[in-house]
């Protein structure tokens, strides 16, 4: 999905963290070998007119013996546009999609092979999505689709570690 043609109206959109800067490396707490617990996120700057956020956590530098070309680590949707804190450990308050493990909440990184980058994005929508918990990525895109009015990234990087 080519989500850069329906970003329409503010491109200043903001999605930090306290514990790591974009392209930085996130701490191993939040690795699954570890605390595997989600990041502090700070939300900024979410359009007038937002219905909804949503938030996905992937990483496509998964090995091609995965059998998939992105692994999904996080989604949540239908997160109320006036959040703008994240916090650690907290589990966000909206519907809850499924990550490609199956889990419905944060499974944070675990690299088999080398350091990944994995993509925290925000998107601020114009709408609520029709979709139940347990929804994925694609169904997840696909609704979103013609509503993204914004959109965020925050970019970490995680190596495999010996626990």
């Amino acid at each position: 999905m080519d989500t850069g043609a329906n970003i329409c109206c503010n491109k200043n959109m903001n999605l930090t963290s306290a514990a790591f800067k974009n392209g930085e490396v996130i701490p191993e707490k939040y690795g699954q070998a570890f605390d595997d617990i989600n990041p502090p996120l700070t939300i900024e700057d979410v359009p007038e007119g937002t219905k909804s956020l949503a938030l996905i956590m992937d990483d496509p530098d998964v090995p091609e013996a995965a059998g998939v070309s992105v692994w999904v680590h996080w989604i949540v949707f239908n997160i109320a546009p006036n959040t703008t804190e994240i916090t650690e450990g907290w589990s966000v308050q909206g519907i809850h999609g499924q990550g490609t493990r199956g889990k419905l909440d944060y499974s944070g990184p675990k690299p088999p092979d080398k350091e990944h980058r994995y993509f925290f994005k925000l998107y601020a929508l114009d709408s609520l999505l029709n979709l139940h918990e347990g929804a994925t990525k694609g169904n997840i895109e696909k609704s979103m689709d013609g509503h993204i009015i914004a959109q965020a990234e925050l970019m970490g990087r995680y190596a495999p570690t010996q626990p």
